[in-house]
């Protein structure tokens, strides 16, 4: 998570996330101003979005960039995943109607800033959401995707690597894992 910016009602958040140059979370009453992604991220992250639009092409769901909020009205949290799943129509929240309610699969891309965070408290909040069905996490240092099943209230995981196809159950789609990370560049200038 981002630096904490300050404590403000909902409406402030709305207020300072239109004028602002930069995404910004709201979590229970606090604004925290989210920090820029490297490029391997934004890569991964488009690699991953692009490969769900192509596996979900004529269903029924659609699939969003980071640009899309979601909003957790049970723990008045307000974010922005890497990639967004909804299946079915779009349901906005009551108190912002640019942020969905219903994911059905949410993509963090983890980084060292954020991947505690994911992992954790970010990942509790996600779980409060009844449409979630799977929760993906993207690893930038190998070959990897780890993917949370819902199972009645139980969250099942399940790792696949270099060779494999991840399965996203949910909506029976497969992601290449080698297909995901071709694109791996180095990050050491020329």
């Amino acid at each position: 998570m981002g630096e904490a910016v300050e404590r403000a009602s909902y409406d402030e958040y709305l207020r300072r996330l239109a004028a602002s140059e930069s995404k910004l979370e709201f979590v229970d009453g606090v604004i925290y101003a989210m920090t820029g992604g490297t490029p391997t991220h934004a890569r991964l992250a488009a690699s991953v979005t692009a490969a769900l639009h192509r596996a979900l092409a004529g269903s029924d769901c659609a699939v969003y960039s980071s640009d899309l909020a979601i909003r957790v009205e049970a723990t008045n949290r307000t974010t922005f995943a890497d990639a967004v799943v909804v299946c079915g129509p779009e349901l906005a929240s009551s108190s912002d109607p640019n942020a969905i309610t219903n994911p059905s699969i949410v993509v963090e891309v983890l980084s060292p800033s954020t991947e505690a965070s994911d992992r954790g408290e970010k990942f509790r909040h996600y779980q409060q959401l009844p449409s979630l069905r799977e929760y993906v996490l993207v690893s930038q240092d190998e070959p990897r995707l780890e993917i949370f099943r819902r199972d009645g209230n139980a969250w099942i995981l399940r790792s696949y690597g270099p060779g494999e196809h991840a399965e996203l159950e949910s909506q029976g789609v497969t992601l290449p894992i080698d297909e995901l990370y071709a694109d791996r560049r180095s990050s050491a200038a020329p």
